[in-house]
């Protein structure tokens, strides 16, 4: 038994250590596909993130997620991480893993959910604006969603499935996301007065490349943990659904990029890649791998057309956070209705009540947190903070040494 709690316990820190580093990948990724004048503001959000975020989840996060025995909507167990009723942490979760790796492996997830929302409003939200707002979503409404499936709610009682967070971590910042994008506005210059749309160009797609590939390594961890165990076949399977989701995604974006647009565009490959993990992620122990390929090559050519639909919406999304962690997580909460070993109808209207369910829930709370701050602090930056940068103004500095603060 102690050597199973020993393997068990080093995999999923080493899935721990893997899911830590997806934050370097939302990082680089962001910055790569925003405007050089925002990039220090972008990666100070990313950095609060994840600082501010793990002890959030300490202090009252991981026991309103884990609340034990609850109504199944909302419960909590008390301020600061609290020890198994028994006290022997290293028999936690039946002899699996120890209780503290299974609050640092967690606290990984809830800091993910905030990351999405970072990218998708960059370069025109208030720093202390979206600080305040990561404080409520990440302390308080990420953990009540996620105590309604993984820890035990009303969900899971219900039959909802959800392996690794298609819904609980990326459409929960994914519908926060849409909200916050639509009460900020598109940035200035990015749709003209006849409604065409203008393309503003990341400054450095080598830099969102790497991010992409730091992502899709730090998948492994954040799929591959979610088993809960070092078991073999399980793990196997995850790892290789994963894996060719991602490349499914990709192949499916860029082909279909290139039937619209004649061209080979790289960052549609890239969140094609992005979607595809995202869409595997609720169903990876489920489905066969060629279910994964095809789970995957939707999600890519759902990232295309969602690009394509958001900006004709006039939803300004500068890194494609919409169409990879929203559309791509709800169609991966419903591939748990269609393919591998829980499809059915049944399960697939489960799965489609849960996905309204969370949207509504995480719609009204994004709005009413927003619209408070906006009451009393205000959401966008003024015109000139946004022309010149967020960087120059708001940080004072530059993030690279021939910075130029009139570069628009």
């Amino acid at each position: 038994m102690e050597n199973i709690l020993t393997v068990n316990n080093i995999w999923m820190m080493c899935c721990t250590i893997l899911v830590f580093s997806m934050h370097m990948g939302f990082s680089l990724l962001e910055i790569g596909l925003t405007r050089q004048k925002n990039s220090v503001n972008i990666l100070f959000k990313n950095v609060f993130t994840v600082c501010v975020g793990l002890l959030l989840y300490f202090v009252v996060g991981f026991n309103l997620m884990y609340p034990g025995e609850f109504n199944g909507v909302i419960g909590f167990s008390g301020f600061l991480l609290d020890l198994p009723t028994n006290g022997n942490t290293a028999a936690y979760a039946d002899g699996g893993y120890t209780f503290w790796i299974d609050f640092l492996f967690q606290g990984m997830f809830a800091t993910a959910a905030a990351s999405v929302i970072s990218g998708a409003i960059a370069e025109r939200i208030k720093i202390e604006s979206f600080l305040l707002f990561t404080v409520f979503y990440v302390g308080i409404v990420y953990p009540i969603v996620g105590s309604w499936h993984w820890g035990g709610g009303f969900l899971s009682r219900w039959g909802f499935y959800d392996f690794a967070g298609s819904s609980i971590v990326h459409a929960v910042g994914g519908w926060a996301a849409l909200v916050a994008i639509i009460m900020l506005g598109p940035r200035i210059g990015k749709y003209k007065a006849n409604g065409q749309v203008r393309i503003i160009p990341g400054h450095n797609i080598p830099m969102a490349t790497v991010g992409v590939f730091v992502m899709w390594l730090g998948w492994f961890g954040f799929n591959g943990g979610s088993v809960l165990s070092a078991d073999p076949s399980s793990t196997s399977l995850v790892l290789v659904n994963t894996t060719l989701a991602a490349a499914a995604g990709g192949v499916g974006a860029f082909s279909l990029a290139f039937r619209l647009y004649k061209n080979y565009d790289l960052t549609i490959f890239l969140n094609g890649i992005l979607g595809g993990l995202v869409s595997v992620t609720a169903a990876a122990d489920l489905v066969s791998p060629l279910a994964s390929v095809l789970i995957g090559f939707i999600a890519g050519v759902l990232v295309t057309l969602s690009v394509v639909w958001f900006d004709r919406l006039h939803i300004d999304d500068p890194v494609g956070a919409l169409p990879v962690h929203l559309v791509c997580g709800i169609w991966g909460t419903l591939v748990v209705g269609i393919f591998g070993a829980k499809a059915g109808v049944m399960q697939f209207f489960i799965q489609l009540l849960g996905v309204f369910i969370i949207g509504v829930f995480c719609l009204l709370t994004t709005f009413l947190i927003l619209s408070l701050i906006k009451r009393f602090m205000g959401l966008r930056v003024d015109k000139v903070v946004e022309l010149d940068g967020l960087d120059l103004h708001e940080h004072g500095i530059g993030a690279y040494a021939d910075f130029r603060m009139n570069q628009h």
